[in-house]
């Protein structure tokens, strides 16, 4: 039954990614409008000013772009001007930096929360205050105080990861059956047993929701940061080819941040399918 249902939802899929591309190239086909090129675009393009483009490329134009990324993915011709490897694997760098930094705060302090009341009520205040401020916020105040680029956009990938992470392993510690901790105290288990034998285990689904939750936004953030701080990684190199007028370039980033963020996400859901605990 399950294997016909992931069949089937596959066609499904297929038919509505063909669907998409076959009304994309039907839009834009000869009768989008035009626009002049800019004369210094249009040298660097061999183009005349003159010469029209469409003002959306179609999927073809796209496709054969990306495969021409994909073949030379790790090219390095200076600054502005480095293969889409090399640009994505700065901002996975940043965000996986950023994000196990978190992981080592989060779920301790989760915790102490979780098993503290008092420690519960005492944190309540600052985790308010500070949760729902926009992580692009602290971007002025980390360049500032840290007075590195790449440095301080790590900095706001652990502090946009930081509050699901914690929230959920508190979460999930508070969730634990009390039959559990009943048997445990009743044989003496310390409390620091008690937390990595029992409540552990039973809390990790939970826990690792929250991490699924967190690599999600750590990587919207970090594509948000780098048009903001330059020099490197995908989001820079968004905003570069914008200010080229590459369009397609444009489009071929969206979708290799969509895929990769969708392989981050399978990742972990994969992780936290294999600690759920069966009914």
């Amino acid at each position: 039954m399950t294997s016909s249902l992931s069949f089937r939802a596959a066609v499904v899929s297929v038919l509505l990614f063909i669907a998409f591309v076959s009304a994309w190239h039907l839009a834009v086909r000869g009768t989008g409008p035009t626009q002049a090129m800019d004369p210094e675009y249009a040298k660097l393009m061999g183009a005349t000013a003159t010469q029209g483009k469409s003002a959306m490329p179609g999927p073809l134009e796209v496709g054969a772009k990306l495969l021409e990324h994909l073949s030379r993915p790790f090219y390095d011709n200076g600054p502005n001007d480095k293969g889409v490897g090399i640009q994505l694997a700065y901002s996975l760098g940043r965000v996986l930096i950023g994000y196990f930094l978190a992981v080592a705060v989060a779920v301790p302090v989760g915790f102490l929360i979780g098993m503290s009341p008092l420690m519960s009520r005492a944190l309540d205040p600052f985790i308010q205050i500070l949760k729902p401020i926009s992580p692009l916020a602290w971007m002025p105040l980390a360049l500032y105080t840290i007075k590195d680029s790449g440095l301080s956009a790590i900095f706001v990938i652990f502090i946009c990861s930081l509050w699901p992470m914690m929230i959920n392993t508190a979460f999930g510690v508070v969730g634990v059956r009390k039959e559990w901790l009943n048997v445990a105290r009743t044989l003496e288990v310390g409390v620091a047993r008690r937390a990595f034998t029992v409540i552990l285990p039973a809390a990790a689904p939970t826990i690792l929701t929250g991490m699924r939750i967190s690599i999600g936004i750590a990587w919207l953030v970090i594509v948000a940061a780098e048009m903001l701080v330059g020099g490197t990684g995908i989001g820079y190199f968004v905003w570069n080819e914008w200010n080229n007028l590459s369009i397609i370039n444009v489009i071929n980033a969206i979708l290799l941040i969509g895929v990769v963020g969708m392989v981050l996400d399978q990742v972990l859901a994969r992780a936290a399918r294999l600690v759920t605990f069966p009914e």
